[in-house]
């Protein structure tokens, strides 16, 4: 398994983080490995909703079945991930509000690759610097939008 934890912090409360990164007709906006999303659930930010999601790492893109396992708005979501070759992800959002009126984002995502203990060296060794840089451009490109809004 290997894991990638950033926090940013955004000059906005967090109803508008949260309602921003619920939204995964919004995720082109700001997450760099997007490619696409078909949301399957009538209601997406309800536990038990689903979402597949194209993704775009090293020139492959690849599908994830996304499940919302857990969410406590506007402060926590938890997202679940099935991917190819039996790769499972997961990924959490955590908002908390800070005294001026800017919120602290924090985004952990833990990779699960195929392959028992030899995939998960194998992830850290060709897939861990590139996930933490991603999320870091993910985040700046978070911090912009909602900004800007």
């Amino acid at each position: 398994m290997s894991t990638v934890q950033v926090q940013i912090t955004i000059d906005a409360p967090p109803q508008l983080v949260w309602d921003t990164v619920m939204d995964p007709n919004r995720l082109g906006e700001w997450v760099s490995i997007h490619r696409s999303v078909t949301v399957k659930s009538d209601d997406a930010v309800t536990e038990g909703a689903q979402m597949d999601q194209v993704l775009h790492v090293m020139g492959v893109s690849f599908k994830v079945h996304w499940t919302l396992e857990s969410v406590r708005a506007p402060k926590r979501a938890e997202w679940q991930g099935r991917g190819p070759a039996m790769s499972r992800a997961v990924i959490r959002y955590g908002l908390t509000a800070n005294d001026d009126g800017s919120t602290s984002f924090e985004y952990v995502n833990e990779f699960h690759p195929p392959g028992g203990p030899l995939g998960s060296v194998a992830s850290k060794v060709v897939v861990g610097h590139i996930s933490e840089r991603e999320a870091h451009e993910s985040l700046a490109r978070l911090k912009r939008l909602v900004e800007n809004q």
